[in-house]
């Protein structure tokens, strides 16, 4: 999510930054800006849209010198304009900051800096940050920096320059990534290592809580308390091309990795005490209070997220849902109108057929609630209201990252409703919400038994068909898993709710055929073991996913892999992991390409 670009040295910097911000398209923007230290001023350059676009504004204007910031922005707080692009300045123009991340307490922060006269003219959360700087500011903009940061709570990555010190970058960083690049007489800051791999290959990789003071001639690390770090060099050893996405072979296998972080991130600022907050939430909460009817929307992997939210909010908050792929919504004439809420569920906010539901809903009186990862896209102007997922960037077309943060988000929509209309029992509710901070620990274990499943992928990469069984919530999850088999490895693959198998598709299991069993809800435990013994009477080839892998599982299992401990409604944001690295390693085995597969894209945008 975003990009930072910084630089001190010889050079004219503008080449220098511009040529970063370019290495770190991968990432996703839709906004890119540069501050260059000029003769005593700063020189602030930034447009809305792709850095070709900066370019062109760039052509004729003066941006000459030696040290300055740049900045790829992925829109959270404010949506993509000229205005809410980075860098961002201080009251007096001379002072710049470019920010990757949350800052959760902007707007306390930002009532404070008013009342004391600052002047902010952007919607972002980024803009308090050389506000607060500003206040500290005596000369030294790296103590000014020390003493602002630790008024800041969630995310961040800065850098932050100002005009009266040239040759001067200073930064710091919490849950968001930052290198410095080491090169002699200049000196490098960036949010990834390919921004700087043309200059350098020398890096030190800064840590949560790390301060850097980066002049042409050196650069000096501490931690808050000021205690310098001895830092080592990291020496990169690949080239542009695969950072990207080094350490990792295709996107898709990063995106996977990196959903701990993504739960953390999506978690952020929404759990207060025991209880699920929605800050940002704007909807009537009356109308929450009041609803009748809930109907949830969406396409491929986000209609499987839809599908557990409905099993949510009808076990918790005792509400019918619907759940209605988008493009059939509008066909069936969906019998919605005032009072119900629809909720659009959409990674791009961009789909062409969950935007015209969306748009059927509204037009017969409904309340729409968006669920998008994107800032500024047509879903999340249009809804009534948003929530964010968090995910960062997507770059692989098969959603792996998007969809575990929507499968939370939806969960914590449920415990919220719930909790505003009493309809479960207060220590159920007290009891998810203790276990939500645990999930992405549940993930990371999950992630350390890859090459396990990489093992049991490779073995069945010549199957022609692969069926998916569960019950209950792991019913939807194995629709999930079906789809990512199919869409990636082009192996033919099918969901079954288990207790159905015996109405048909018994007659399609025969020899040898692969069957991914998912066992993770207790109350369905034994039905499933059930639904397994029939499989294997046929000669099947079963692969059981289960938290309960002791006993009758394994005894009629081929394979089983084992999930940690956790509350069977949070389960399919972990159950789903083991099943999208069996597709990753069934594509890869197979030569497929994984990143894109045939026929397919990112965004669909027509219907």
């Amino acid at each position: 999510m975003c990009g930072i670009v910084g630089y001190t040295g010889y050079q004219q910097a503008l080449p220098l930054l511009l040529e970063g911000l370019k290495r770190l398209e991968y990432r996703g923007y839709d906004s890119a800006g540069i501050a260059i230290v000029q003769e005593g001023r700063l020189a602030l350059h930034k447009k809305e849209g792709k850095i070709a676009t900066l370019e062109e504004h760039l052509n004729g204007n003066s941006a000459s010198g030696t040290t300055g910031v740049g900045h790829t922005r992925w829109a959270t707080h404010g949506a993509p304009t000229d205005l809410n692009a980075h860098p961002h300045l201080d009251c007096t123009g001379r002072l710049a900051v470019v920010h990757n991340g949350i800052i959760e307490n902007y707007l306390e922060l930002r009532r404070g800096l008013a009342a004391r006269g600052h002047r902010l003219v952007s919607d972002t959360d980024t803009e308090v940050i050389p506000h607060l700087i500003e206040e500290f500011y005596d000369g030294d903009l790296f103590a000014a920096l020390k003493r602002a940061v630790p008024l800041l709570r969630g995310s961040y990555a800065v850098a932050a320059v100002v005009a009266s010190e040239p040759g001067r970058v200073v930064a710091a960083r919490r849950d968001s990534p930052l290198i410095v690049g080491l090169s002699g007489e200049e000196n490098f800051l960036a949010s990834d290592i390919p921004a700087v791999l043309s200059s350098t290959r020398r890096t030190y990789i800064l840590e949560d809580g790390e301060f850097a003071d980066v002049r042409s001639d050196g650069v000096f690390v501490c931690d808050g308390a000021g205690q310098r770090r001895h830092k080592e060099i990291f020496e990169v050893k690949w080239d542009a091309a695969q950072a990207e996405k080094a350490p990792y072979e295709h996107f898709m296998h990063k995106e996977i990795h990196e959903q701990p972080k993504v739960l953390r991130d999506t978690l952020r600022g929404r759990i207060s005490g025991d209880e699920v907050v929605f800050p940002e939430l704007r909807l009537d909460p009356e109308l929450l209070k009041s609803c009748k009817r809930l109907f949830i929307t969406a396409c491929g992997t986000a209609y499987h997220a839809g599908l557990i939210g409905k099993a949510l909010v009808e076990r918790l908050v005792r509400l019918p849902v619907e759940v209605d792929i988008a493009s059939e919504f509008r066909y069936r004439d969906p019998l919605i109108g005032p009072g119900d809420i629809l909720i659009v569920v959409s990674q791009s906010g961009e789909t062409a057929d969950t935007l015209a539901a969306m748009r059927e809903a509204k037009a017969r009186g409904a309340s729409v609630l968006a669920v998008t990862n994107v800032v500024g896209s047509s879903v999340s102007r249009e809804a009534d209201d948003v929530l964010y997922t968090w995910a960062g960037p997507e770059i692989a077309v098969a959603s792996t990252k998007a969809y575990v943060a929507q499968v939370l988000v939806l969960t914590l929509f449920a415990i919220y409703m719930a909790r505003e209309r009493q309809t479960a029992p207060p220590e159920l509710l007290r009891e998810l919400v203790g276990e939500l901070p645990h999930l992405s620990k549940y993930v990371t274990s999950v992630l350390t038994r890859e090459e396990e499943i990489a093992t049991l992928a490779a073995a069945r990469q010549h199957v022609s068909c692969t069926f998916f069984i569960g019950r209950g919530l792991d019913w939807a999850v194995a629709a999930e898993g079906a789809l990512k088999l199919k869409e990636i490895s082009y192996i033919h693959a099918e969901a079954y709710a288990a207790g159905e198998l015996k109405h048909g598709t018994l007659a399609l299991v025969t020899e040898g055929v692969p069957v991914m069993a998912l066992a993770t809800q207790p109350a369905l435990f034994e039905k499933v073991v059930s639904n397994i013994k029939e499989v294997k009477a046929r000669g099947a080839d079963v692969l059981a996913v289960t938290s309960e892998a002791e006993g009758a599982i394994t005894e009629v299992a081929d394979a089983v892999i084992g999930l940690p401990k956790v509350h069977p409604l949070l389960a399919p944001a972990v159950a789903v992991v083991p099943l999208q690295l069996f597709a990753y390693h069934a594509a890869v085995a197979r030569g497929c390409d994984v990143d894109k597969p045939r026929n397919l894209a990112k965004s669909v945008t027509v219907e």
